[in-house]
């Protein structure tokens, strides 16, 4: 089992990044996959989770309505559109399938003007 993250980087406040999650070793669709951050001398959270088959996402509240998740079974990723960021979304994201608790290395996003 591998994830890598990829796509973080330095955007202003306003703007838009998609992170994506390769999968590999596994077929995403069969599990339930999930998105944490964890900033600077802060504990890692919970951002967003897309359930396995279905597919039916949920979201922590600070994000609801800016971020979404999506899975593409074709190219085997998880995806997170993050939208009108803002400097509090300041971390390092990382991917993690929930059943074996496997996470990628992680992404760093910044949000600074």
């Amino acid at each position: 089992v591998q994830l890598v993250e990829s796509g973080g980087g330095l955007v202003q406040p306003g703007g838009s990044l998609r992170l994506s999650c390769a999968a590999s070793g596994f077929t995403v669709s069969n599990y339930r996959m999930t998105w944490y951050r964890q900033a600077q001398g802060k504990e890692r959270e919970w951002v967003a989770t897309i359930s396995s088959g279905r597919g039916s996402t949920d979201y922590t509240d600070s994000v609801k309505g800016r971020f979404t998740i999506s899975r593409d079974n074709a190219k085997n990723t998880v995806s997170l559109q993050m939208n009108n960021l803002q400097p509090e979304d300041t971390a390092v994201y990382y991917c993690k399938r929930v059943t074996g608790n496997y996470w990628g290395q992680g992404t760093q996003v910044t949000v600074s003007s």
